[in-house]
């Protein structure tokens, strides 16, 4: 069942979306790379990406350099990203 609450926090911000899109473009990225590639403060980045750790929607791996991936394996992630890719918002 998918979480309505979980959708709407997810995408309630424009920097939760940003980082959305630059993970589905498909290697896992550091904060710092977050950062250079969303334009976003990483005040604020750290929080969008720690929530979005949170509620399952992306992972962290690594073990040295820390960055973080899509969790693919989260339904409501794969059927949020194919609905972002048919608006234009991001690629396939």
């Amino acid at each position: 069942m998918i979480s309505m609450k979980q959708l709407e926090d997810a995408l309630c911000s424009k920097g939760r979306l940003r980082v959305l899109r630059e993970l589905s473009r498909g290697e896992p990225l550091s904060m710092y790379m977050l950062e250079r590639k969303t334009g976003i403060r990483s005040r604020y980045l750290k929080a969008d990406v720690q929530y979005l750790i949170k509620i399952g929607w992306i992972l962290r791996v690594g073990d040295r350099i820390v960055k973080f991936q899509l969790n693919y394996e989260n339904e409501l992630v794969n059927k949020t990203l194919q609905f972002l890719a048919s608006i234009g918002y991001m690629q396939n």
